[in-house]
């Protein structure tokens, strides 16, 4: 959800959560108290909502990557890869390494 239509929703339910509050209790102090209470759990799901959604693309990239690399074009699932996966993609990517100093004309 973009910020704009976060603080719009935000300060609706706000003032809504304010009128039904003093509409039903008659107190100002119940009316701020709650009312900062409401404001703090918007928040709060707010940033776990990013948080999720940034967990969420780091997951669909490294999904997107791997089966990039397999050549294959679904993957749905974000798991961790094995030692033994990424040992032979690193060594995949890398070039040979000649110990006496040899160029590869190959690459």
């Amino acid at each position: 959800m973009p910020f704009r239509i976060f603080y719009r929703v935000f300060w609706l339910v706000l003032c809504s959560n304010a009128l039904a509050v003093y509409f039903a209790f008659h107190s100002i102090r119940t009316v701020v108290v709650t009312t900062l209470a409401c404001s703090l759990l918007l928040q709060i799901a707010y940033f776990a909502s990013v948080l999720f959604l940034i967990w969420r693309s780091g997951c669909a990239s490294r999904s997107g990557q791997r089966a990039e690399h397999f050549g294959v074009a679904t993957q749905l699932e974000c798991q961790p890869p094995d030692d033994d996966e990424v040992v032979r993609n690193k060594s995949a990517d890398v070039p040979p390494v000649f110990p006496m100093g040899g160029i590869s004309l190959l690459h």
